[in-house]
């Protein structure tokens, strides 16, 4: 995998499809523990990001230009927590990613930027079921992979399946975070679909990167 502007491309295009795919399923996670608009509010950011990636009369010169539409795209479309929390990771991952391609260490760089982000933001810690539970073993998988010598790929796809994990392992635990927490002991036995929409944004990038 070549991890560049093409890449980023790609990505922002596979994961609009993929949310799209999944709507009602981060739909009915979300009307399970939260207000029921994550799925459609997800499929309107990325439609949106989308249409402006494709409108531009010139490609983006940087990976981190991407990230940064991304960005304000999400942060003026998406509704509820998601718009600032995903647009805050993407700002803060655009930043570390002002090249042209990146390699195993500069994916790690960009998930660990989109996690402080999050973590700034929302005021998250592991366990208490937000896409920080997601993002944190994804960071964590992405910099075991590029220790031990992984391209873009590897990396990538090593966080990818570690934000699945993540995501999954979030349904037994009680959320203390956002509206979920509303509902106490009553939370347990449901997916966070915060959690679930990272894993889908993190494995849309593996399959951009097999798309190319």
């Amino acid at each position: 995998m070549t991890a560049d502007v093409a890449w980023a491309s790609r990505w922002v295009h596979e994961t609009a499809q993929s949310i799209a795919d999944h709507r009602d399923e981060l739909t009915e996670l979300d009307r399970q523990i939260g207000d029921g608009d994550h799925g459609e509010n997800m499929v309107r950011g990325f439609r949106a990001v989308v249409a402006k990636l494709d409108a531009l009369e010139e490609p983006p010169a940087t990976v981190g230009e991407v990230l940064k539409l991304v960005a304000t795209t999400l942060m003026s479309t998406v509704g509820g927590a998601a718009g600032p929390l995903y647009g805050t990771a993407y700002l803060r991952a655009s930043k570390v990613a002002d090249v042209t391609e990146l390699d195993g260490k500069g994916v790690v760089a960009v998930l660990e930027a989109a996690l402080e982000g999050v973590q700034a933001r929302g005021k998250a810690t592991a366990g208490e079921k937000t896409m920080v539970d997601a993002l944190v073993p994804a960071v964590e998988a992405a910099v075991a992979a590029a220790d031990s010598g992984g391209d873009a790929a590897q990396v990538f796809a090593a966080a990818a399946q570690a934000a699945q994990q993540g995501a999954e392992a979030t349904v037994p635990l009680v959320a203390t975070k956002g509206r979920a927490s509303y509902l106490g002991e009553r939370s347990a036995g449901h997916e966070d679909p915060g959690a679930a929409s990272t894993a889908l944004v993190l494995a849309a990038g593996v399959a951009a990167s097999e798309a190319g």
